[in-house]
């Protein structure tokens, strides 16, 4: 934005200038109802991630017990031989959704597909092993996904914070006082205006007075 004296006192820089106040104003409202949208959302987001951990940890114990008692029944060597057999992980698919403009990563899949067969053909302490991590890998993937859209949504708070703050607190002012520099420039033109015309009209005035004074001894005579 121009400094105040490059600015040109004009009627239309006048109009521009409002217009561009109401502009700011407008875009101001709505950067600060998208930062309560997205504090909203953070703070939703927050709790959600702080269950899933919550979760995660019980997970964890309940999958470290039931490798213990796998070890117990079905012993250790045996539990090592079907480890070595389970297949590898899945391709985890990474997508995106947008939230208030906010690009959050979705996670899918990643999951290990053991088939059905296969589990029949093992103890029951092993497959209740192999069903726990999986829900475990399932909710590491979930508390990821969370994790990251905490740290996306708090960057875009701070960002949208800074913009909001520049908008309110440098360029409406900058704007306003623009504004008041115009309109004391156009009154100050108006008085020199009036003042000037007043001036030309008192010398139009006496210059016709001069004119009489001249012509009356003529008409006398």
């Amino acid at each position: 934005m121009p400094s105040i004296s490059d600015i040109r006192p004009t009627r239309l820089e006048y109009i521009r200038t409002k217009k561009r106040i109401l502009i700011a104003r407008k875009g101001l409202k709505l950067l600060k109802l998208k930062r309560q949208a997205l504090i909203l959302e953070f703070f939703n987001t927050s709790k959600t991630a702080a269950a899933l951990r919550e979760n995660l940890q019980t997970e964890l114990i309940k999958g470290y017990e039931s490798i213990r008692m796998a070890e117990i029944l079905a012993g250790s060597m045996r539990l090592e031989n079907e480890s070595m057999k389970l297949p590898m992980m899945g391709k985890l698919n990474v997508k995106s959704k947008s939230i208030m403009g906010v690009h959050i990563p979705k996670l899918e899949g990643g999951q290990n597909k053991v088939y059905e067969e296969y589990l029949l053909e093992l103890p029951a302490s092993i497959n209740e092993a192999i069903s726990s991590f999986n829900r475990i890998h399932k909710i590491v993937l979930d508390v990821a996904e969370k994790e990251t859209a905490l740290r996306k949504l708090l960057h875009e708070i701070e960002r949208t914070k800074r913009k909001s703050n520049a908008i309110e607190n440098v360029f409406i002012p900058r704007l306003v006082d623009a504004v008041r520099f115009i309109t004391f420039r156009l009154e100050e033109i108006e008085r020199d205006t009036f003042i000037m015309l007043k001036t030309v009209k008192r010398k139009m005035g006496e210059r016709e007075m001069q004119e009489l004074r001249e012509v009356e001894p003529e008409l006398n005579v």
